[in-house]
């Protein structure tokens, strides 16, 4: 008896975890998708991301660099292609995290220094070992966090992959037509 109790109460412990991770639904004129956030291992940016969306920052805002086949990113540009204007501090990066960059996780993009991130985001069409963090003691090897994953609409997201592509001014691979982030609605911020 106290062994299915034991047995019980774990499998309620391990529900309420899942219950527990913040969830966000991210609505674009492609259609929606839910991503689920890792407060637990990218617990800074995952904070960060839940405060611009809180603030409203995301909305408006375009995925303004599509490659298929390797990632659709967004989250700092207006639908006229200029760079929003943010207040949030650039974030130690969390790429040590031991989560991975493969298909359907969104990570934070970044500079060429590892410490740049601030709102802008990407999510993975594939599976990018590449982008994993390797080693802190070199720059090119320090990686991009991931901090949650697609649990629905990764067919929007592979919609968006297929959007045709050209220049725009100093920005290559921006959608010819703009794939707008309508709004990003916190559906569970625990």
């Amino acid at each position: 008896m106290l062994k299915q109790f034991a047995s019980l109460a774990a499998g309620l412990v391990a529900t309420v975890a899942v219950w527990a991770a913040p969830t966000v639904e991210m609505t674009t004129s492609a259609g929606k998708i839910t991503l689920e956030l890792n407060a637990e291992k990218a617990p800074k940016t995952v904070e960060t991301f839940l405060d611009n969306a809180r603030g409203g920052f995301y909305d408006g805002t375009v995925f303004h660099r599509v490659i298929d086949g390797f990632m659709i990113q967004g989250g700092g540009f207006s639908l006229a292609m200029e760079e929003k204007k943010t207040l949030t501090p650039a974030l130690r990066n969390e790429a040590a995290n031991g989560l991975k960059n493969e298909r359907g996780t969104i990570a934070m993009a970044r500079t060429q220094d590892p410490h740049s991130a601030r709102v802008q985001f990407f999510i993975n069409l594939k599976d990018n070992g590449f982008l994993n963090h390797r080693t802190a003691a070199d720059p090119g090897g320090f990686g991009y966090a991931v901090f949650g994953k697609v649990t629905s609409g990764m067919d929007v997201v592979d919609k968006i992959a297929k959007v045709p592509t050209s220049n725009a001014g100093p920005h290559q691979n921006v959608p010819t037509t703009p794939v707008v982030i309508q709004s990003v609605k916190i559906i569970s911020d625990k």
